[in-house]
């Protein structure tokens, strides 16, 4: 039997008076991609904030690879193999692309501070490795002639295809995706869509995504779970999902 690559078991995240998620139960497996949606405010991004550890869940647990991560601190979890991009975009405005991307790299690096700055041969050497790599995952995406440029000098999409990349530099199995379609034209989302289904394809990588297109969930989803007030209602593929009554009435409502 295939070890799930994460497993949510009975996740609870209460902010006093305020239940952000209520027991949510899921599992998803390697190599695949998985899909939150649910209406504003559903929980979606407190779930990711739980997995990646920005939360430490008030109950339940989070299990990695079979590892149990479950109040670990962000940086300790990204380790294990998880990264992640956010609604809004967190780039850094005044660096290059390429070193954008090489903030990406620095989790994979072991020469520390200290031989970083006396530039060590082990810290050189990692440092070359990183360069070498940014420059194949810009060369993947069909971004070289970009490495040089500032990200407030590209179109939004292309911002959002940097933030994309630095997540690929961490060499993460599982990387969590909130909302890569916001704010995009629709030759944008095509693009993006095209992108994560190849990397998944080549890589094998897995990804968890939360977005508001629905037209694009069910386009590229394997599995979606579907989330309403904190509560999971549906979960399965999406043909199962877009024909539960649970979750036409959470998006459209019930007729009195």
């Amino acid at each position: 039997m295939t070890q799930a690559l994460l497993e949510l078991k009975g996740l609870e995240m209460r902010f006093q008076g305020l239940t952000a998620l209520d027991n949510v139960s899921f599992v998803m497996q390697p190599g695949t991609i998985a899909s939150v949606i649910g209406p504003n405010g559903a929980g979606k991004t407190t779930l990711f904030n739980c997995v990646t550890g920005m939360y430490r869940a008030t109950a339940g647990s989070v299990h990695f690879d079979g590892n149990d991560i479950s109040g670990l601190r962000a940086h300790q979890i990204s380790r294990f193999g998880i990264a992640r991009t956010f609604q809004n975009l967190a780039l850094f405005s005044g660096l290059t692309v390429l070193d954008n991307l090489l903030v990406g790299a620095y989790l994979q690096g072991s020469s520390g501070l200290l031989q970083g700055a006396f530039k060590t041969p082990k810290a050189r050497a990692e440092q070359r490795a990183a360069l070498e790599s940014a420059y194949e995952v810009l060369d993947f995406l069909g971004m070289t002639e970009t490495a040089h440029l500032l990200p407030g000098e590209l179109p939004y999409g292309r911002q959002k295809q940097v933030e994309f990349a630095r997540a690929l530099m961490q060499k993460s199995r599982l990387v969590l995706l909130d909302e890569p379609m916001a704010g995009m034209s629709t030759p944008e989302k095509s693009a993006m869509t095209a992108l994560i289904k190849r990397v998944q394809a080549q890589f094998n990588m897995s990804f968890l995504i939360v977005e508001h297109d629905i037209p694009v969930i069910m386009d590229i989803s394997d599995q979606i779970m579907v989330l309403d007030f904190g509560r999971k209602i549906a979960e399965g593929t999406p043909s199962q999902v877009q024909t539960n009554a649970a979750v036409i009435a959470a998006y459209l409502g019930t007729e009195h």
